[in-house]
């Protein structure tokens, strides 16, 4: 797989390119765990909220058993207090409620950083990058095989501009067809050079 162009210019710029992609995603997907973390301190709200009223209800039950066991006093006296005790339910699950909603948003907010950031760099880096490593590789390919040079100097002739061919010869789809090596071999040698390969073509 030929993952970086020959010519040292473009291979550099290929370089600096990759380095600054990871770098970025590397921060992305740092700055969305961090992002994540700050969010999900809140938490420690509900944390006490449900720590307070599981505290709250408990102690409620316990002094309505207590004075419900006094003889004078009666069952009676239990009933407020099974009241009070529903507030100290209430009270833990709206705890849990908020640890619960503040770990969804937390999440959501964190995945959002750190994943779409990321996903549009690997569309605008990694699927040209990718494109290139193909197109280099089956150009080299192309080359080793028979009539390989043939079929590079037809791709030229549909893909530069006019201005390029011209620089090769005055009618250079006529010398192709007419089988000039010299053409097909500098054809070929300027898709190569198009895709930052350098690869001697020999005359044929």
């Amino acid at each position: 797989m030929q993952l970086y162009a020959d010519q040292p210019a473009r291979r550099t710029l290929q370089i600096a390119a990759d380095l600054i992609s990871v770098g970025f995603i590397v921060i992305w997907i740092a700055l969305g765990v961090w992002v994540y973390q700050l969010i999900a301190a809140f938490q420690e709200l509900g944390v006490q909220m449900q720590a307070a009223g599981a505290g709250f209800e408990s102690t409620m039950v316990e002094l309505g058993n207590t004075l419900g066991s006094v003889p004078l006093i009666g069952s009676g006296i239990r009933a407020p207090f099974g009241g009070a005790s529903e507030a100290g339910a209430a009270l833990e699950s709206a705890g849990q409620s908020q640890q619960t909603s503040v770990e969804a948003a937390a999440t959501a907010v964190g995945l959002f950083i750190g994943i779409v950031p990321v996903a549009l760099i690997l569309l605008v880096w990694l699927l040209p990058r990718l494109r290139f490593a193909v197109r280099a590789s089956e150009a080299k390919r192309v080359l080793a095989t028979p009539g390989g040079a043939n079929l590079l100097a037809l791709r030229a002739l549909s893909t530069l501009s006019l201005t390029v061919l011209a620089r090769v010869s005055d009618d250079p789809a006529a010398e192709w067809r007419a089988g000039n090596g010299a053409i097909v071999a500098r054809l070929a040698q300027l898709q190569l050079a198009e895709l930052g390969l350098r690869s001697s073509v020999e005359e044929r």
